[in-house]
């Protein structure tokens, strides 16, 4: 999920840019924001992908004793 969130947050960049150069502000903030929002997604998977692993091993740490 983390690889679909990065490429809609590019292709938000790539949008606005292309907005920005075409005269249309408006447009090109709307798409710059959801790029962001799209950005911090893929930033949340990765995260929960590395808590979930860290709890993982500690529970099966704790387990062991």
């Amino acid at each position: 999920m983390k690889l679909v969130w990065m490429i809609i947050a590019g292709v938000g960049v790539l949008a606005a840019i292309v907005l920005v150069i075409r005269g249309n502000l408006n447009a090109a903030f709307v798409a710059i924001t959801l790029g962001a929002v799209a950005w911090f997604l893929s930033y949340r998977s990765q995260m929960r992908e590395v808590i979930g692993n860290a709890e993982e091993e500690r529970e099966d740490d704790s387990k062991q004793d």
